[in-house]
């Protein structure tokens, strides 16, 4: 750090945030703090919550409860295939939330947006909704809210990578690793082959993703946070601050759409937790779809939640 200082800040739930300098020694503290609070267990008790650890709405979407909790955001620089814009840094999630456990599928999307939209959803009901733009989740979005009474959207995110570690700090939930067992990726018959003969050897179609929770759940009960489809989060794409914050959501700069997870379409590093993608909104991809969240009652007014 070179005996500088540095700019730690603390977020209001969008970009706007508070600044205080403070010197490098001060910052180390806090990022070991934060650590430290990590492996006691990756949760804050907040007062006053006591949500059932799932629940499923009248659709029959599922949904669990993600603990509050403090994490680091981004990559290590030795991760391998690490990107430039993986800054680590300490982030907060100061309240629980509710996380769709697979993606939106099919039968979900014909649920709610009916068959006008469905006819352009090929795929067997229980397969992962794609070619659905950033606007088209919106869309779905306020469709949903309005059938069901209650509140979605989608994750920013932090939500999403503090969900898919569900306390890990490796490059994958399980470990520094991929293989083809573990997520659905490189089912790429032209270009990322790597899986697709593991795939037909266990039943699953090539040049396409899997059905929604054909693998193993990460440790808060979620699926295919790892590859299949890449999934879209409510943050413009940025660069991250080097800072430590709360409940970040990206709101002023960038013009692309953050997508999170990877896809059966590429690589297996592209499936790492810390990996960054982006798309334009109205951008309708062959390899891309969304999952929700459900905002806790209490937080329904809240104009600094996504809508």
């Amino acid at each position: 750090m070179n005996g500088q200082h540095t700019t730690l800040s603390i977020s209001t739930g969008t970009r706007r945030r508070f600044h205080v300098q403070a010197r490098p020694k001060q910052t180390i503290l806090m990022q070991l703090f934060l650590i430290f609070a990590l492996s006691l267990g990756n949760s804050l008790v907040t007062v006053g919550y006591a949500q059932e650890k799932k629940v499923v709405n009248s659709l029959g979407m599922e949904f669990v409860l993600i603990p509050a909790g403090m994490f680091i955001m981004g990559s290590p620089i030795d991760e391998v295939h690490r990107g430039a814009s993986e800054v680590q840094h300490p982030v907060t999630i100061s309240r629980p939330f509710y996380m769709q456990t697979n993606e939106v599928t099919v039968d979900e999307w014909r649920a709610v947006m009916g068959r006008r939209f469905f006819a352009r959803k090929k795929g067997a009901g229980d397969m992962p909704v794609v070619k659905v733009s950033w606007h088209d989740c919106k869309k779905f979005i306020r469709k949903l809210n309005l059938m069901t009474g209650d509140r979605y959207a989608l994750p920013t995110e932090a939500q999403w990578e503090y969900a898919a570690r569900a306390g890990s700090t490796t490059a994958y939930f399980w470990g520094g690793k991929i293989d083809c067992t573990r997520a659905m990726f490189a089912n790429n018959s032209m270009k990322y082959n790597a899986c697709v003969s593991v795939n037909r050897s266990s039943s699953l179609d090539s040049d396409g993703p899997a059905p929604v929770k054909h693998y193993a759940p990460n440790a808060w009960g979620l699926f295919d946070m790892h590859g299949n489809v890449w999934e879209w989060c409510e943050d413009l794409f940025a660069r991250y601050d080097v800072v430590s914050v709360v409940d970040p959501w990206e709101t002023e700069s960038g013009r692309d759409r953050v997508r999170r997870g990877g896809s059966w379409f590429g690589p297996g590093y592209s499936c790492r937790s810390a990996n960054r993608a982006f798309g334009h909104p109205m951008s309708r991809l062959q390899n891309t779809g969304f999952r929700l969240v459900m905002v806790l009652p209490d937080r329904q007014d809240d104009t600094s939640q996504p809508r």
